[in-house]
């Protein structure tokens, strides 16, 4: 629950590490072009909807060892598949579905 915040606020935006949108991109298209998953990682027309609203001056982990469940700040709403899933730390539905890679040649 709070790796991708800690990749955004600490390192990202504290540290400086890389830019937010350098991060975001690694989180979604690189990582969906790289494990084969079609039509997901992009805002392009024809693909999932699969949107995190984020405020980037407020986004971190809260997550601790002991208390590993914290939902992270600064994240206001959570589309899958076009469908609203989270709005401001509360599931609002249960979207979503298990990704599997395509296989192809190319990888």
């Amino acid at each position: 629950m709070g790796a991708f915040p800690r990749v955004l606020g600490h390192y990202a935006r504290d540290v400086g590490l890389f830019s937010l949108e350098t991060a975001v991109h690694k989180m979604s298209g690189l990582t969906a072009t790289r494990l084969g998953i079609p039509q997901r990682g992009f805002i392009r027309e024809g693909y999932f909807a699969d949107l995190v609203i984020l405020d980037p001056q407020k986004i971190d982990d809260a997550a601790t060892f002991d208390s590993p469940c914290t939902p992270a700040t600064g994240i206001h709403a959570v589309y899958l598949n076009g469908q609203l899933a989270l709005k401001d730390g509360r599931c609002v539905t249960r979207q979503g579905r298990v990704l599997r890679r395509v296989h192809s040649d190319k990888n």
